[in-house]
Order: structure tokens, then C-alpha cells, then sequence
């Protein structure tokens, strides 16, 4: 395990951002962090801005302004950063310790460099694929170089056959874990429903990263799915060290598995604390439900896991 669950050490930060689409401000000032070793969710209502910060943290988006400093190693120097805010620079290195400025960084170089996966709402497979090879696929950044860039490959050199070999190992590893070493051969795009979430998530999870970002992967689930879901990322918290940052409307995935919850509405944060803090926040209970916060007492129940989500 690469480090303590429940750290109160920042992994990211995210410092004033902001994001408009012309006239629109679809994300405002908002400022949190995600803890190593920690479960962050991001919540709110449709359209509150939670996929446009997503894509701004992965460098789909460049923001209008603001700041996103993460560290693999966590962001141990408040100095360090500031000082890559001062010059042009987007990554530091120092004694091994690599500081990234997210917002300065085009998406492949935030995969690759600072080892952050994501998906995304609609699932992003390669459907004609089997599930072992969406999983090879997902290695490509160590098998690419292993290969020569095509031409060990193409000799069969002992190098490139080991780097494969390790490949296919990780992946079938993978399948085992979420339940579809059976279907290894099978076409990702023929799998049923949840069995493509959990291998969307596993796909990422070959990428080594330090952050797994997941985009709903709840999204239609039902209860016994969502239960399998909330175990498998609990296992990747727990046991790869992985922190995770998720976007989810089912409340009872995310009052169960997280450490730290973010609120957005209308662009902007409206809570940040624990899943205890959050759920008993009258003005969280009055976005979701639409109504007046003097009203939101009487409805507070409805972020319980046990209520309606």
C-alpha cells in the first residue's frame, strides 16, 4: 500500500478555479483538496459543474483560471509549489518528488506523466476488442518503449517478449479481480452493462496510476451492481493505495465508500467535510431537492444511504 488511508496530506489541490464557456461561468472559484490514500467525492445536481472540473483536472479543459497542484508523494511544500506558480515551468522535480501544475499540462502528458487515469459517464471501451486486450491496450505507455517503438516488437527481442508477458499477467490479474477471467476472449462491446464499468475501471487501473478519476460509474447499475462497485473501489483504496476522486449521483455508493465529500451547485462549493458533515447540510439537502434551505430540514433524510438517492 502506498499510503495511509484517510491522510489528512493533500495529494491535489485545486486553488480558485475557475471555467468559462463565453458568458458562462460553469465552474466558480472553487477551491478543495483530495487526500492521498482517500475516497474525495465531487456532488451536486445536474448541471452544478462536476464534469467540466473533472475535465479541467485531466486537461481536457484548460481552465480560465486557477491552480491544480498534485504530487504523486503528496504536496509536502507549500513553498515548492509556489515557486512553479512564479515561473513558466508545469513540472518540478526534486529528489525524486515530482510536483505537476495540472492546468499548464495537455491530458496526455497529466496520464502519462502524472500517472492520473480517468473515465468518463458513457463508457469508453473498445468495443470490438476482447476484455484482455482493453487491458493490454491500457499498458501502452511501458510497452511502447519496450517494444523500440515497433522494432523489437517486430524482431521478437527478448526485452519486448518480457515486457508483454508482464502485460498480459497484469491484465489477466485484473479480470480475475472484477469476475471476468471467463470472458477474457470475449468482445468488450458484447459484455453486459456492469461487467463494461468494471472493466472500464480495471482498464485504468492498468495504467499505474497514483489518482483514479471515475466519472459516474454507477451510472445505471442496480443495487446489487452498485454494492459489487462500492467493494472493488474500497479493495483499490485499501489494498493498491489508490486514491479516488469520483463523480456519482448514487448516495449510497458514495455515503459508503467515502472519505471526503465535495458539493457543487451552480458552479460553486457549496459544502466540503466528511459524509456525516455533508449529509446533514441543509444547503446540500436544498439543492438536491430544489427548495429553500428553511425548508431543507424537513427533507434531510433523503441523503441518508438508506433513503431515496
Amino acid at each position: 500500500m502506498n499510503a495511509p488511508r484517510g491522510s489528512a496530506e493533500p495529494l491535489a489541490r485545486v486553488d480558485r478555479l475557475t471555467m468559462r464557456f463565453g458568458g458562462l461561468v460553469a465552474v466558480n472559484d472553487v477551491s478543495f483538496s483530495v487526500g492521498r490514500g482517500d475516497v474525495t467525492a465531487l456532488i451536486g445536481p445536474n448541471g452544478a459543474g462536476k464534469t467540466t472540473l473533472f475535465n479541467c483536472l485531466t486537461g481536457f479543459y484548460k481552465p480560465t483560471s486557477g491552480r491544480i497542484a498534485f504530487s504523486p508523494k503528496g504536496l509536502q511544500d507549500p513553498s515548492r509549489v509556489e515557486a512553479l506558480t512564479a515561473s513558466a515551468r508545469r513540472l518540478s522535480r526534486d529528489g525524486g518528488e515530482d510536483l505537476f501544475l495540472l492546468e499548464r499540462m495537455p491530458d496526455h502528458e497529466i496520464a502519462r506523466k502524472a500517472r492520473i487515469a480517468r473515465t468518463f459517464q458513457n463508457i469508453r471501451l473498445f468495443a470490438g476488442m476482447s476484455a484482455l486486450e482493453n487491458l493490454i491496450v491500457a499498458q501502452h505507455v511501458a510497452l511502447t518503449p519496450a517494444s523500440g517503438y515497433g522494432v523489437f516488437g517486430l524482431l521478437g527481442l527478448p526485452v519486448y517478449r518480457r515486457a508483454e508477458q508482464a502485460a498480459v499477467v497484469r491484465a489477466e490479474r485484473w479480470l480475475d479481480r472484477i469476475g471476468l477471467r471467463a470472458r477474457a476472449d470475449d468482445p468488450a462491446g458484447e459484455l453486459p452493462y456492469g461487467d463494461q464499468r468494471r472493466l472500464e475501471i480495471a482498464r485504468a487501473m492498468c495504467a499505474d496510476p497514483c489518482l483514479l478519476c471515475l466519472d459516474e460509474p454507477a451510472a445505471g447499475l442496480n443495487g446489487r451492481e452498485s454494492a459489487d462497485l462500492a467493494h472493488l473501489l474500497r479493495e483499490i483504496r485499501d489494498e493498491d493505495g489508490v486514491s479516488i476522486l469520483l463523480i456519482e449521483h448514487d448516495m449510497s455508493v458514495v455515503m459508503a465508500i467515502s472519505d471526503h465529500i465535495v458539493v457543487l451547485d451552480y458552479g460553486q462549493k457549496i459544502a466540503d467535510g466528511t459524509p456525516a458533515q455533508v449529509r446533514e447540510d441543509p444547503a446540500v439537502v436544498a439543492a438536491y431537492l430544489g427548495v429553500e434551505e428553511a425548508e431543507a430540514d424537513d427533507a434531510e433524510a433523503s441523503l441518508d444511504p438508506g433513503g431515496p438517492s
